[in-house]
């Protein structure tokens, strides 16, 4: 049964998730652990994005590479994992795995994808202060349920379609909005390019949500949280290749040296910035891809949007960013169109859980029925 909203991993009582009982509190805070390492990983990414380019940092090959450079901290889970569920494997499973030949053009092609997705994302921070690039990419959503409805089946509601409309006004309310908050130096063309790279990766990230989603379904088909870092490291490890021949065919590695001496913060600031911007990213990255696996990529992308939506308050704090009246309004209706969905989530939960107790009555009623013949 295909429901309004997908939620292909929510155990009925009894079910399990990587071959272990999961009851339902358990699948809601797995669900919560990744929501948290999300919104906390994506703040830290942009904040620091926006501190890198803030304290003399140029390079925007450098700022795409350390999006996704950080992937081999993720092996230690991996193998931790791995060897859990080694002992619960069976030859029915190893059966059915994929080819490797197309387990390797699915990588390679998300990978690639994924590079130009965060090279995008990098120009489009380069030319917009934090709190309004954050609330461009609130877009993604919109992005989003259109590519689930095509690719994953995605039933539209009233409810999703209005959180659609209220983020996609959002978003173009940021645009046609160009003051003085922006980052010293950037023109009014500069500004346009910068919202349309933004843009441009909201609705890239959401494709790329939407054909994880789809991997997971119908190539990958193992529940296991193993499958969830195997699919983070191998496309991470492509476009972690394609950046590091971007930055040598651009030329940009021969200005590091001189872009660390400038660095307004000094040179150790520069490598820590660095290392924690890759960190941060990997670690959203986790929770974008276990939200996907554990529930579907239109709730991973309304998680992302929220905490986007948190981005505003963050670069307040942290930047001293404007928060001029068009973008409290805008940051309202992002909450506006997340709240729609959730309740729909809601709506949904609250059905399936109907759905579950009328299965369970019926065997419990035939039961009875034979006793009392």
């Amino acid at each position: 049964m295909v429901q309004e909203i997908q939620e292909p991993h929510l155990p009925k009582d009894g079910g399990t998730i990587g071959k272990s009982p999961v009851t339902h509190w358990h699948w809601w805070l797995i669900v919560a652990v990744n929501i948290f390492i999300l919104v906390v990983g994506q703040n830290a990414g942009v904040l620091l994005g926006r501190f890198y380019y803030d304290q003399g940092g140029n390079s925007t090959w450098m700022a795409t590479l350390v999006q996704t450079a950080a992937f081999p901290i993720l092996f230690i889970p991996l193998f931790i994992l791995s060897y859990k569920e080694s002992s619960t494997t069976t030859k029915t499973s190893m059966s059915t795995q994929p080819a490797v030949t197309t387990l390797t053009l699915i990588y390679v092609s998300l990978g690639v994808l994924l590079a130009g997705d965060n090279m995008m994302y990098s120009n489009g921070l380069l030319y917009l202060s934090a709190s309004t690039y954050s609330l461009i990419c609130a877009s993604q959503l919109a992005f989003n349920a259109v590519f689930a409805f095509f690719i994953n089946s995605q039933k539209f509601t009233a409810l999703i379609l209005n959180s659609v409309i209220i983020l996609t006004l959002s978003s173009a309310l940021i645009g046609a909005n160009s003051d003085s908050s922006e980052p010293a130096g950037v023109s009014r063309g500069k500004y346009i390019l910068g919202f349309f790279c933004t843009l441009g990766a909201s609705a890239v990230y959401s494709l790329l949500l939407s054909l994880m989603q789809l991997t997971f379904q119908k190539v990958l088909k193992r529940e296991t949280f193993s499958v969830v870092l195997e699919m983070q490291i191998y496309t991470s490890f492509v476009a972690t290749c394609a950046c590091i021949v971007g930055l040598f065919a651009s030329g940009e590695w021969r200005s590091l040296k001189g872009e660390m001496d400038g660095f307004g913060k000094g040179r150790l600031s520069y490598v820590m910035t660095l290392v924690w911007t890759a960190v941060a990213w990997q670690v959203t990255s986790v929770g974008v891809v276990g939200l996907i696996f554990v529930v579907s990529s239109l709730f991973s992308n309304v998680i992302s949007t929220v905490a986007l939506a948190l981005g505003p308050v963050a670069a307040v704090i942290f930047f001293h960013d404007k928060m001029d009246g068009v973008k409290v309004v805008a940051m309202l209706m992002a909450f506006w169109g997340f709240a729609s969905y959730l309740y729909q989530q809601y709506l949904d939960d609250s059905k399936l859980k109907a759905a579950q107790n009328s299965v369970n009555e019926v065997p419990n009623e035939s039961t009875l029925e034979r006793q009392i013949v």
